[in-house]
């Protein structure tokens, strides 16, 4: 989707969805009580060694962890006791509600995998060890389906939730606390969502994904406590959901990518029921009437037509009788609207087969009873009077980031403008919209940073909170909340995603100075007096103090992004400077780069012998740093040329040899006009240099 961005009622709807009980009242005040947090002790090392009056960044490799087990999303409430659970004694999985047995199998069958053999019975002996799942119908009940309450001591561990989905995210929980020697620290846990919606969208239109990759994205947002999957399978480039009556929807003449790939009707049983065994709704899209000129090459006509509207009714009927779904998310958004009864009636047509309605804002003439996903900044639907329940997915578009900036845009966001959810701000959507075509469906996974953001997702729709506005450097987060969440996420990217991509690696204990801006009258390669290599004039220089292995200047989307500089002005050159400290000389890797382009848009390659096409440069102690050689260099871009190296994350990283002691980098920043040769080409002025370092 080419989409450039710019109570209980709700209850009632979901609870259908997967086994979903949504309540708008799932929102808590949350507590900060973790304890154990990373520390980077090497900046502080550095700045004692030398007298430099800009940041320096030491060792990246060094930080410190202690015992205290990584948390994601970090629970409401969390108290650390003294002890622990040891699960080598534990033999009993103690449930006596037989609607548990389900969670207490998948626990069963988790612990066997770690060298523990439980047995699930209804009672437990005398001073015998167990894990008991419990049903509750108290306090946690009045506050929702989702949320739960778990007590280790070193006798025996208590799962108590109001409704099995409670006790599945228990379990997760649970998962995350075993540390080594399946010691599980004492603790007291009580936790509950505080958005009822927490959504992760793919489209599966553009690029069709394998069943194993499906379910590799399912179980890690399992894992992490998402409760929907939004499956966009219909598109201009290819319908991909089979529909008996018409299987000329999915033949392969119809499509322009991928062609003949598409999900059988046991492809999408399997799905659903993949989701719901994991408490997570499938929420499909049949796109209408937009996205949709892969039905008019099938259909040989247009949906809006009154041939068409019957079409999609059959089909919709077809679909709702195979599928046992509430709800269906109809998109409706970058489509010129030529008949206004078509959404109006199709709306009115799945409401009377009971079945709930989602469309994209800004879109078509929806009903008021129409949920929306907002995905650009029209604000119009959240001032209106009226009271329309809505998802918030506005820069939730991981195809737009850069891989460092997902994890600090998306831990910074306050989703739907609010701490929490209510009756009509139901939640998020994380989107991957990767429209270019790729070479391998990994390269989804590779060229979007889809699980350190999911990461960063589920720990902000869960806890909620996040800051006014959207930001895209981690120097405008709190600091030490944000290094406080890098150091989990990367011991789960140690621990829990070995041999899958996940790119992102420190980047909070990095430090810059901005100098400038110097006026450069449009000439790129003017050079100005820091680039006359002086240790002395540079430490002397001031600055603007920014932080991170990514920095953005000045966003595409500026001034609804904030960037790096206060007042960017065009034709304007700036420098970012920092040091490295290393004990002795060494050889490390590095991704280095100036433009991160999405993976949604043609953009064109960089030049031949250039890191970009607005004059970038790199030196390091004062030895220039020649750029990648391009496999593409100087080419056009095209949606069906699929990118190879033009992101820093998905080549080989850039080799530096580093002396003893302090190492000096200078990037040179210019940037001529803020606007792009073309909409397929905007400018992005940023840059990103980070050890590729390892927790």
């Amino acid at each position: 989707m080419n989409r450039i961005q710019t109570g209980k009622a709700f209850s009632i709807l979901l609870i259908g969805l997967a086994g979903i009980c949504f309540s708008a009242e799932a929102g808590p005040e949350y507590q900060e009580k973790s304890e154990g947090k990373g520390q980077e002790k090497s900046q502080g090392r550095g700045q004692e060694r030398s007298q430099w009056k800009y940041p320096v960044q030491a060792n990246a490799k060094v930080y410190q962890t202690t015992d205290t087990p990584a948390l994601i999303p970090l629970p409401t409430n969390l108290k650390w006791n003294r002890g622990f659970f040891s699960l080598n004694h534990c033999r009993v999985l103690l449930v006596k509600d037989p609607g548990l047995n389900a969670e207490a199998r998948k626990l069963q069958q988790f612990l066997a995998a770690q060298g523990i053999r439980a047995e699930i019975r209804q009672r437990a002996r005398k001073n015998e060890a167990f894990i008991e799942l419990k049903l509750v119908q108290e306090s946690l009940a009045k506050e929702s389906g989702e949320a739960y309450r778990l007590i280790v001591t070193e006798k025996s561990i208590q799962l108590e939730a109001p409704a099995d989905r409670g006790i599945f995210y228990a379990i997760q929980t649970l998962r995350q606390l075993i540390g080594s020697g399946n010691k599980v620290p004492n603790c007291e846990i009580s936790d509950q969502p505080a958005f009822t919606w927490r959504g992760y969208l793919i489209d599966v239109g553009r690029n069709f994904m394998s069943m194993p990759l499906l379910k590799q994205q399912i179980d890690i947002m399992a894992k992490y406590k998402f409760n929907l999957f939004h499956f966009h399978a219909t598109e201009d480039i290819a319908w991909r959901i089979a529909i008996r009556q018409y299987p000329q929807l999915t033949a392969a003449e119809n499509m322009l990518r991928n062609k003949g790939r598409y999900y059988s009707e046991k492809d999408i049983r399997e799905l659903i029921n993949y989701c719901r065994e994991r408490h997570i709704s499938f929420l499909p899209e049949i796109d209408m009437p937009g996205h949709s000129a892969a039905f008019r090459r099938a259909m040989k006509t247009d949906m809006q037509s009154d041939s068409g509207m019957q079409y999609v009714k059959n089909i919709l009927k077809e679909f709702f009788q195979t599928y046992d779904l509430p709800a269906v998310h109809i998109g409706a958004d970058e489509v010129k609207i030529t008949n206004q009864d078509f959404l109006p009636e199709i709306t009115a047509y799945l409401h009377s087969m009971g079945k709930k309605v989602i469309g994209w804002q800004p879109g078509g003439n929806f009903t008021d009873n129409t949920i929306r996903q907002l995905w650009m900044t029209d604000h119009g639907l959240l001032k209106e009077a009226k009271k329309i329940q809505y998802i918030d997915s506005r820069h939730l578009y991981l195809n737009h980031m850069d891989p460092l900036e997902t994890v600090a845009t998306i831990f910074g966001r306050q989703l739907c403008d609010k701490e929490k959810g209510d009756s009509l701000a139901l939640g998020a959507t994380l989107c991957l919209w990767h429209d270019r075509a790729v070479n391998s469906e990994e390269d989804l996974l590779t060229m979007n940073a889809v699980y350190p953001g999911m990461l960063a997702f589920a720990e902000r729709s869960w806890r909620g909170g996040g800051q006014k506005g959207w930001v895209a450097n981690m120097a405008d987060l709190d600091p030490a909340s944000f290094t406080d969440f890098e150091d989990r996420l990367l011991q789960h990217k140690q621990s829990w995603f070995g041999g899958l991509p996940f790119p992102y690696v420190r980047q909070s204990g990095l430090n810059w100075k901005l100098i400038g801006p110097y006026p450069n009258e449009g000439l790129l390669s003017k050079s100005f007096e820091p680039e006359i290599w002086s240790d002395g004039q540079l430490r002397e220089k001031d600055g603007k103090i920014v932080k991170g292995g990514t920095v953005v200047m000045r966003h595409w989307w500026a001034p609804l992004i904030k960037g790096a500089v206060d007042q960017p002005v065009e034709n304007s050159t700036f420098y970012a400077t920092t040091a490295i400290w290393t004990d002795t000389a060494v050889t490390r890797d590095f991704w280095i780069g100036f433009n991160n382009p999405s993976r949604s848009t043609a953009t064109d390659p960089p030049p031949i012998g250039a890191w970009d096409h607005k004059g970038s440069a790199v030196w390091v102690n004062g030895n220039r740093i020649e750029p990648p050689v391009w496999k593409r260099g100087g080419q056009q871009g095209h949606s069906e040329t699929p990118l190879v190296d033009e992101g820093y994350e998905y080549r080989e990283p850039v080799k530096l040899h580093l002396k003893g002691g302090w190492n000096t980098v200078l990037l040179k920043l210019p940037v001529g006009s803020f606007k792009g040769r073309d909409w397929q080409n905007p400018v992005k002025w940023m840059f990103s240099f980070v050890e590729v370092s390892h927790p």
